[in-house]
């Protein structure tokens, strides 16, 4: 099983402006540099949680449907799901119409039921997934404390960049950040 993210979001859930005021910076020297740690804590946040926190399109690719016919996303939450294609041994594509699988964004995992057999599949790469995943399109669609996660870890990152060598980078995670996103992180057992 493979994820690949197939659109990158449209924004990020913290702005520069939000970080700037947040830091109490009133220079612009650094701002390429500040971009890059919100996209480096949101990148990170949503690897911590399984998330994805701004709209981004996914494909989940899988060498055959699981026994039970239940395929689980990996991300969460799910707005859509765009296509279910099957390839089979020759190569050829074939996208399952919606009557022939069902699928269940609320759960998380979010999940999609099969109801048609797949038989030959080719060997490897066999089954694709398309789905539409995020919070919403902007920042205000984020869970606050999400954003304000990404806003302590991305100012944590500032405070100490010079610190530690870039090769030591990240070096810490900032006192109460494990707090923040608690909720959403997914348990297993």
């Amino acid at each position: 099983m493979t994820s690949i993210r197939t659109g990158e979001p449209g924004a990020e859930p913290v702005t520069l402006a939000e970080l700037k005021q947040y830091l109490r910076l009133g220079h612009a020297s650094e701002d390429d540099f500040l971009v890059g740690l919100i996209r480096a804590a949101r990148e990170d946040l949503e690897r911590a949680t399984g998330l994805a926190l701004i709209e981004q399109d996914w494909r989940l690719v899988l060498d055959r449907v699981p026994s039970n016919g239940i395929v689980l996303l990996p991300r969460h939450p799910v707005r859509e799901v765009a296509a279910v294609t099957f390839y089979d041994a020759d190569g050829a594509a074939h996208v399952l119409s919606a009557d022939e699988y069902q699928a269940d964004t609320v759960s998380r995992p979010a999940r999609i039921v099969i109801a048609t057999r797949l038989d030959g599949l080719r060997v490897m790469n066999g089954l694709e997934i398309d789905f539409a995943c995020g919070f919403g399109e902007a920042g205000p669609d984020v869970p606050d404390i999400l954003r304000r996660a990404i806003t302590l870890l991305a100012a944590h990152w500032y405070e100490f960049r010079t610190s530690y060598g870039p090769s030591e980078q990240p070096v810490s995670y900032p006192a109460g950040y494990d707090r923040m996103i608690s909720a959403y992180v997914e348990r297993r057992l």
